[in-house]
């Protein structure tokens, strides 16, 4: 996948083919491209997807009359360029994990360094993306004057017109969690099974002994030969462990267990770890990742569980989204009944969500500026549900500029109204292009260990499917991910029940502790730092917290502020592609 690329022709230097029946589009050396054209209509499929001439050809006929969406519901994983006469459509998959960048000039590409112009880090939404959440700006790159296009939408481009980004989720909503499972479970089960079928050989796979590895490891087994790797040290958890191991038997599978030390914990940061494109939450990871992947290296393809949380769950915004709908009652049941099965107190849940519900997206977003710009930085209250957007930690580690600079972009954010107002819908949509953004960030590294990931769960179809069901309905107050065991009842009993998940926050605070002390001088030294939006001292002090004991408030925003601060650090010794 990392050497797969598109550009618009007059976007800087291309070395690539002219696409056939698109001459002002070229693609990458090796890069895989489907195309049909009849006169000026024309269309390409560029990447992991098995559609077949003639469903390209019937496809002219949607891209004449504008039907985008249409274009985007083969299984795989793809970019689509489609042409109208002068117009250029362009779009990725539903989770942005092919990215498509682009300038107010109309230029495109799906690497931004093929767009011709300097690369600089847009470090006040870096520092704004870690103390207020990266959901509020979806279609803005990391890069100063380059923009994104979010998962679910695709870019317009018409002779005489500003760039526009034209939406294609087309999910159609079902009923129930009934009427959704069936058309779930099959397209789960193709995503996972024609890749299979089409590698005809070895395939590897993840196996954390979670329900979502655990699912695509079952499936792929049904069909072809599958080496799954499992990662283990004196931090992760014993039954995930149990959990793997016992999948590996049920398939007859081959299966590699690696055990970590010390040298596999996060932060490590080793010498000769890619830089990539953009801060990834799995950078931290390389080290893990060299050490158990090794034995998937040269295969085929390595499946992942990544983005199964996404589709076969939801979070407590689902409740949210009841009260805005005016089901207060049927909202309290729900919240009630979820918080006594795992034994938390429903008040400040129910408190929380309320408030959430009042607030609305523009006035959370308000609400955070002005306390932002006052210096009013409390952390929320344990239990208290989902919040259309969480200060953190990190916005307390913010100087006093910086806090006047995330403010502004919070109140540019509250000022879109192309969001959904939807809590539920907001954030599935946001959770899905966060997720889409750590598979496409993590690239690099796989290109460094030899590994070609693919992710059916982020799948348009899947993803469709997912969505369609009510986000209530996946949430599920008695059972855990229960769009899974209504979408595939086959799966062994004892996996469908497991109502447990494994935590990395022992392994973050054993390498916190481990690497301390470079990972404050690593803060110190953060562009971050030198262009006066972090204090370095309160970030440390909280590193210095955790690594102790004293407190585990701050993991996940330190985890982030770490991981941009290497990245900023580490962007002048990315070279230009060859």
């Amino acid at each position: 996948m990392g050497e797969q690329w598109l550009a618009a022709a007059g976007a800087g230097e291309n070395d690539g083919t002219t696409v056939a029946g698109l001459a002002d589009v070229h693609a990458g050396a090796g890069t895989r491209v489907l195309h049909a054209a009849v006169g000026r209509t024309a269309i390409a499929v560029v990447g992991d997807c098995p559609v077949s001439e003639q469903e390209l050809h019937r496809a002219l006929v949607a891209v004449q009359a504008g039907r985008w969406a249409e274009l985007t519901t083969w299984p795989g994983s793809y970019w689509v360029v489609a042409a109208r006469g002068h117009d250029r459509f362009i779009c990725g998959d539903l989770a942005g994990l092919r990215p498509v960048y682009y300038t107010t000039a109309g230029t495109w590409a799906t690497d931004p360094r093929r767009l011709g112009r300097d690369l600089v880090p847009n470090l006040a939404l870096t520092a704004a993306r870690i103390a207020a959440g990266s959901d509020h700006w979806p279609s803005r790159s990391p890069y100063e004057g380059i923009g994104l296009v979010p998962g679910g939408l695709g870019l317009l481009l018409s002779d005489g017109r500003d760039p526009q980004l034209v939406d294609i989720a087309a999910v159609t909503p079902v009923a129930s969690l009934v009427a959704g499972g069936e058309e779930f479970g099959t397209a789960l089960t193709e995503a996972v099974q024609y890749r299979v079928r089409a590698a005809d050989g070895t395939v590897g796979a993840d196996l954390s002994g979670g329900l979502d590895s655990s699912t695509a490891v079952t499936l792929a087994a049904r069909v072809g030969k599958v080496h799954a790797v499992t990662y283990t040290d004196a931090y992760t958890s014993a039954e995930d462990a149990s959990f793997a191991a016992r999948i590996a038997e049920y398939t007859g599978i081959r299966h590699t267990i690696a055990q970590g030390g010390e040298t596999e914990l996060p932060f490590s940061f080793p010498d000769g770890q890619p830089t990539g494109l953009e801060p990834t939450l799995d950078a931290a990871l390389y080290a893990m990742d060299r050490a158990y992947l090794s034995p998937a290296a040269g295969l085929l393809l390595h499946l992942t569980g990544h983005g199964g949380d996404i589709v076969l769950d939801a979070t407590s915004s689902c409740w949210v989204g009841l009260l805005q709908a005016g089901q207060r009652r049927d909202a309290h049941r729900q919240v009630v009944a979820y918080a006594r099965m795992r034994n938390l107190a429903p008040g400040p849940l129910w408190k929380g969500l309320k408030q959430a519900a009042a607030l609305g997206r523009a006035g959370a977003l308000e609400e955070a500026a002005r306390n932002l710009e006052t210096g009013r930085i409390t952390p929320p209250a344990p239990g208290s549900g989902w919040s259309w957007c969480r200060l953190g930690a990190a916005a307390s580690w913010l100087t006093a500029e910086g806090r006047v600079h995330v403010a502004a972009l919070l109140r540019e954010a509250a000022a879109d109204t192309s969001p959904p107002e939807r809590a539920d819908e907001f954030d599935q949509w946001s959770a899905l292009r966060f997720t889409g953004a750590t598979a496409r960030g993590w690239a690099p590294y796989a290109d460094a260990l030899g590994v070609r990931p693919v992710y059916p769960y982020l799948d348009n179809r899947v993803v469709r499917a997912a969505f369609a069901v009510p986000p209530v309905a996946r949430r599920g107050s008695y059972t855990f991910k229960p769009l899974l065991a209504a979408a595939l009842p086959d799966l062994p009993t004892w996996l469908l029940g497991r109502r447990s998940k494994g935590s990395f926050t022992p392994q973050r605070i054993a390498a916190l502790q481990l690497h301390r002390h470079r990972l404050a001088d690593m803060i110190a030294a953060s562009p971050l730092n030198t262009a006066g939006l972090l204090a370095p001292t309160a970030a440390i002090s909280t590193l210095n917290q955790i690594a102790t004991g004293l407190t585990p408030i701050g993991a996940a925003d330190l985890h982030q502020t770490l991981v941009a601060s290497w990245w900023l650090t580490g962007r002048a010794t990315v070279e230009a592609p060859c």
